[in-house]
């Protein structure tokens, strides 16, 4: 036997050995217990996020909270809480604090049109756990056979106001009590006390103001900071009415044990430890196998260098201009102001001689080979539109790569759409958003019919669309781009490419159709979607139990021609935005790519009228497993 042949055979042993240890030391960590992975922080629809002491009653079981803390999820996807026969919005949640604001489901959007408080009943905390942080309260007194005596009037807040029903008979706002309410509940036979906030010395003219404001409860319930720093979900035993820490292998009473699980991650550190080394060393017995992934190594790079230089040569003097490392160190104040990053690099803030602000993307060294860098240089150079980011320069020196582009003040479309990034409120109105949903829309058809060479970007998402300050929408990342000539309706690829969430069904599929520029149009389509909802448009934070697939359920309210409930509408210009971007959304998501319309077309039915759009075939939706939803942060190249 000769040497090459024993040294692989006692590589296969080694290896087998290994994959058998990690094995039999990862299936010891397999079985979670099933109250921990129960009691997973979820979300309704809207709102703050439902941890300890809390919990959904419809979604999880009672033992994930402390007994009379259990919110349920209102039919507009909002958590309320019961009390004393009234409805309350669950407006935020201060954990820390341990105090959560409250606001009457009555005063939840239309008031009543004449100022009738029937519908509002006496608030008691009764047994509740909770506790007024702010005890003032509004008396609403009507039906009054007798006048109002004269001292309680200076508590009176705004004017009387009266009810149809009841003939307009006269009522009054008083907040406060003094001596003289007795009296008053005496002559009149119908009152409410409605529990308020007020500011300070605050002097409000109208009952109604107050009425509509949040107001704040507090409670007591046992601490749950140290389970949860141990790792481990609080909970509560409702049989022996005391607080339970859930962990991974078992509940405990305060706080997840260390040793159990430190022990298993120990033993599984060790054992990769262990293989790596006697793997190391294999290898390193074999000094052939070095020598042939360095040479194929450089052969790469070499490769990177040829291409770039020949696409300089090509494009001569409409290249982007080419800057050394050096320039692009003095560009950023050597990286001083970081923009953002991610799995290609760093991106900062730089100014260039004549003063003009750009943003210098500085590439990973070890990400991947060249192909990406000169896709987006290639792609992007080919360009010129006001809905497409401009490329300056560019940086290409050893192993140092940096692309350098127009500054954009506002960053990314995805940190202003996502309303839990937001503080749970639109920072964009309706009128921005559709303006950015037009102008990406007109990007991409440039991209797809005004280029002498077609060009797929085969990676639109939030992320990539740049706003400057005007709000202006510019794509940008052409690093996954692919260039075709015009008449080419289908274009082949070896993998598939794109971001997962985004990315077009008949990529992964190729039975489902060709990949084809239609390919973009389901992206947009699912990009558009997650701004008209402020959400990922399947929410990987929320428990499967309450998955919801948010395509599924806009499409079911506009077959059903119902309303769409989405926050910030105003007036009827901006629903009608919003329906347009729906419809024109559905109908770029359709699974088979002939049922999606071109980028023109797009651009056609946004600008044109509502009444003439159609709506579209029912796209074959589904609310993926919660191991794909996982996965949706990785990007195929």
């Amino acid at each position: 036997m000769n040497q090459d042949l024993r040294y692989s055979y006692i590589l296969i042993a080694s290896l087998n050995l290994c994959v058998f240890s990690l094995i039999l030391q990862i299936d010891k960590c397999s079985a979670i217990d099933s109250q921990y992975v129960a009691c997973y922080p979820i979300s309704c629809r809207y709102g703050p996020r439902i941890s300890y002491p809390f919990y959904i009653q419809d979604e999880q079981e009672s033992y994930c909270g402390y007994p009379g803390f259990g919110l349920n999820c209102s039919e507009q996807g909002l958590p309320v809480v019961h009390i004393a026969e009234n409805e309350y919005i669950v407006e935020d949640i201060s954990y820390q604090e341990q105090i959560f604001k409250l606001k009457n489901s009555v005063f939840n959007g239309n008031s009543t049109s004449n100022g009738c408080v029937s519908e509002i009943k006496n608030v008691s905390l009764g047994n509740r756990p909770f506790k007024y942080v702010n005890d003032a309260r509004i008396y609403l007194l009507s039906k009054c056979n007798g006048s109002i005596p004269e001292p309680l009037l200076k508590h009176k807040i705004g004017l009387g106001f009266g009810c149809e029903e009841n003939g307009n008979d006269f009522g009054l706002a008083i907040f406060g009590e003094d001596d003289n309410f007795e009296f008053a509940l005496q002559v009149c036979k119908k009152h409410v006390v409605v529990p308020v906030e007020m500011l300070g010395n605050e002097q409000v003219i109208d009952y109604q103001v107050i009425l509509r404001r949040e107001f704040r409860l507090s409670w007591t319930a046992s601490n749950c900071s140290e389970c949860a720093k141990s790792g481990g979900r609080c909970g509560f035993d409702i049989q022996n009415f005391q607080f339970k820490c859930f962990c991974t292998d078992m509940p405990h009473a305060a706080s997840c044990k260390p040793t159990t699980a430190k022990r298993r991650l120990g033993l599984i550190l060790g054992t990769v430890f262990s293989c790596t080394g006697v793997l190391i060393l294999l290898f390193c017995l074999r000094k052939n196998i070095f020598w042939h992934k360095n040479l194929r190594f450089w052969e790469s790079k070499a490769e990177d260098h040829r291409n770039i230089e020949a696409f300089l040569k090509n494009y001569g003097s409409y290249a982007p201009k080419r800057y050394n490392y050096t320039e692009i160190k003095r560009i950023t104040s050597r990286f001083k102001n970081k923009l953002g990053q991610g799995g290609f690099g760093n991106v900062y803030r730089g100014s260039l001689h004549n003063g003009s602000q750009v943003a210098v993307k500085v590439l990973n060294e070890l990400k991947g080979t060249g192909e990406d860098f000169i896709n987006e240089v290639s792609s992007i150079s080919r360009t010129s539109h006001v809905n497409i980011v401009s490329l300056v320069g560019f940086c290409f020196e050893g192993r140092k790569r940096a692309l350098i582009y127009e500054f954009m003040p506002n960053g990314s479309l995805e940190k202003f759409i996502y309303e839990e990034r937001s503080d749970r409120v639109r920072q964009l109105g309706w009128p921005i958003l559709y303006k950015i949903a037009l102008g990406s829309a007109r990007g991409l058809e440039y991209l797809h019919r005004g280029c002498n060479t077609r060009i797929l970007h085969f990676d639109i998402k939030p992320h990539n669309i740049l706003l400057d300050e005007d709000f202006c929408p510019k794509i940008s990342d052409f690093g996954l781009a692919k260039l075709c000539i015009k008449k080419e309706s289908v274009v082949s690829m070896l993998g598939a490419r794109g971001t997962i969430g985004y990315i077009a069904p008949e990529i992964v599929c190729r039975n489902l159709g060709g990949v084809s520029h239609k390919s973009d149009v389901y992206s947009y389509g699912m990009m558009v979607l997650e701004m008209v909802g402020g959400r990922k448009n399947v929410d990987v934070g929320v428990d499967r139990t309450s998955e919801i697939y948010f395509p599924h359920w806009l499409y079911q309210r506009i077959e059903l021609d119902k309303e769409l409930h989405l926050t910030g509408i105003m007036n009827e210009e901006e629903k009608e935005f919003a329906r347009k971007m729906v419809m024109v959304s559905l109908w770029c998501i359709q699974t088979d790519p002939s049922n999606r319309p071109s980028m023109t077309k797009v651009v056609e039915m946004l600008e044109g009228n509502l009444d003439f759009l159609q709506i579209p075939p029912k796209p074959y939706l589904y609310s993926p497993s919660r191991t794909e939803v996982d996965s949706s942060a990785v990007e195929l190249a």
